[in-house]
């Protein structure tokens, strides 16, 4: 690996950690707002008061006592996924595709019994997943269905798109794909493929796993060249609408395309990591800064989208 010096890596304009701990995060997301977010559950009832779709949650276990009796709820529903509310990381989520022969069936084909499930609802209750360790809810939601754009570009699991919004205005995304290193979660940590997009059309750019280039999907063996996500604007609209929904000038929004609902808000991050520079071959500090010298005007979500894809189309065509 070539080393970069500090002075170059600022010079191209990456942001650092400590950067964006102490600029972004502490000096545009007030502390008291952070509930809104590291909770999911909040986040879900937050967005269904200002309309902005997520997935159906069917219900909420809050307490110990709940699971003797939970295979009954579960086996209404034909898959589900249990998350911990104030899980972070993609820890604790667990998905099961279908219930079959007495048993609960993951999307990786692995089977679980009544006993596994009811395990792991306690550790979630219990805060074995959630960020301070703290007692915690598990909620448990319809899974998303797959949009078929990405056949052939995930493994056993739900790409996401994460899109970086300051002050409103989106910035920068990128496409997190599946893996079976990743155990079917998009969570780069873990192994997902990261996949830059061209914020202006929804264009794939650029794919990393582990922090290392790759042409095609580990697993699929598709070329990632061919991504280009339709209804980019809109996807925009809705990550971009995050910001009066919770009041934070500087979040991560995680949308995923149901094929039959569209775009929907799966979470919301106050402290995105910064790999998307990366996957998008440029650095955060240039286009913050370009916001920032715009921003200030009352504008209504739509005008600042329109206003964001119009001040970076006009980059990409000085550069």
């Amino acid at each position: 690996m070539n080393w970069v010096s500090p002075a170059r890596l600022n010079a191209m304009g990456i942001l650092g950690m400590n950067r964006r701990n102490i600029q972004l995060i502490a000096g545009h997301n007030p502390r008291r707002l952070y509930p809104l977010v590291d909770n999911k559950l909040k986040t879900k009832q937050l967005a269904a008061a200002f309309g902005i779709p997520t997935p159906t949650l069917r219900f909420v276990v809050t307490a110990q006592h709940e699971i003797r009796e939970i295979r009954k709820k579960f086996e209404k529903i034909e898959g589900f996924a249990i998350k911990p509310a104030k899980g972070f990381g993609g820890k604790g989520i667990l998905v099961i595709s279908s219930f079959r022969e007495n048993a609960f069936i993951k999307t990786s084909g692995v089977k679980l019994g009544e006993k596994d499930i009811q395990r792991h609802l306690s550790n979630i209750i219990a805060g074995l997943y959630s960020l301070a360790g703290t007692p915690d809810v598990a909620l448990v939601e319809d899974i998303i269905q797959m949009d078929p754009l990405f056949n052939g570009y995930s493994y056993q699991g739900i790409p996401d798109i994460r899109v970086i919004v300051f002050k409103g205005y989106p910035v920068m995304a990128m496409l997190r794909l599946t893996t079976k290193a990743s155990d079917g979660k998009a969570n780069l940590h873990q192994g997902a493929v990261g996949l830059g997009l061209d914020i202006v059309t929804g264009k794939g750019l650029r794919a990393l796993q582990f922090g290392r280039p790759v042409l095609v999907h580990p697993d699929t063996r598709n070329p990632l060249d061919g991504v280009n996500i339709p209804d980019w604007e809109n996807i925009l609209n809705l990550a971009a609408g995050c910001h009066e929904m919770t009041g934070l000038g500087y979040i991560g929004a995680d949308i995923v395309l149901d094929k039959d609902r569209g775009p929907l808000l799966l979470e919301l991050n106050a402290r995105p990591g910064l790999a998307i520079q990366m996957t998008n071959g440029e650095g955060l500090l240039i286009r913050l800064r370009k916001i920032e010298a715009i921003a200030g005007k009352m504008r209504s979500t739509r005008e600042r989208v329109a206003c964001a894809l119009d001040l970076f189309r006009r980059d990409q065509k000085s550069s």
